[in-house]
């Protein structure tokens, strides 16, 4: 059950009872009606009395929906270190080896703002990274913005090798000069400062979530500081895809 649809079950029980006790005290719709109920079924304006104790102060079906959604992310968790890890096992295998700490997984959400009230941007919803805390630079792109950005404008996997393109594009007037022949997607529609505070990620992969209509709504990115061509490979989109799959499903309220 989600925490909406508790709320709102609760909410409509207390205010059901609550309008019950005030129609009986002014007998609403008649004086007759409620003498007819009371006597022959005596325990309704009790009940009424205990429903509105019992959902104003406990607020049962919430608290049932928060146990649950508790138990959810839990496992939920444990679905996500699992996939990480069979990534990190590929990551491994890079030459040099990516190091379990560098190796950062994130996920992504569409979410709506009074800048954005339309289309939206990207929101970072949580950040997995293993050895240390998760640090991360403080990044909303919008569709085609960034390596998630374009796999929101495409709906489909996007990979880049970051750090080939950066040995490439060494100052500001070849970077203007490569996205103009080029075009914007070629340098992940950044402009060259945005470029410059992300390109210390040298491997990007994302892949989008999508709802049961296969709609998109959010994504996974994993990075890395080097090693592109040896993690793009089955194995580890697999792993991807699969997180992808699971969340689009019934996880991303969990979150």
């Amino acid at each position: 059950m989600r925490a909406l649809t508790a709320k709102l079950l609760d909410r409509s029980i207390l205010l059901g009872a609550t309008l019950g006790l005030v129609a009986r005290q002014y007998d609403l719709p008649s004086k007759q009606f409620w003498s007819d109920a009371t006597l022959e079924r005596p325990y309704v304006v009790v009940a009424l009395v205990c429903t509105v104790g019992v959902f104003g102060a406990l607020t049962p079906f919430q608290s049932y929906s928060g146990r649950r959604k508790v138990e959810r992310r839990a496992v939920f968790r444990q679905q996500v270190l699992a996939n990480f890890g069979k990534m990190l096992a590929v990551a491994r295998n890079a030459h040099p080896p990516i190091e379990a700490g560098d190796l950062g997984l994130h996920i992504w959400k569409i979410q709506r703002s009074f800048r954005h009230p339309l289309q939206g941007y990207l929101r970072r919803v949580v950040t997995y990274r293993l050895g240390n805390t998760p640090t991360t630079r403080s990044f909303a792109p919008t569709k085609g913005v960034g390596v998630v950005g374009l796999c929101w404008k495409r709906n489909e996997e996007v990979s880049f090798d970051v750090r080939n393109l950066a040995s490439r594009l060494t100052d500001q007037q070849g970077f203007e000069n490569y996205r103009a022949t080029e075009g914007a997607d070629a340098v992940m529609g950044l402009t060259w400062s945005e470029f410059q505070r992300v390109l210390h990620r040298g491997a990007v992969f994302a892949s989008p979530i999508r709802s049961r209509s296969g709609d998109f709504i959010g994504c996974v990115s994993v990075d890395a500081r080097h090693g592109h061509d040896d993690m793009d490979v089955d194995d580890f989109w697999h792993e991807v895809n699969s997180l992808c799959s699971r969340i689009g499903h019934d996880d991303f309220d969990v979150l």
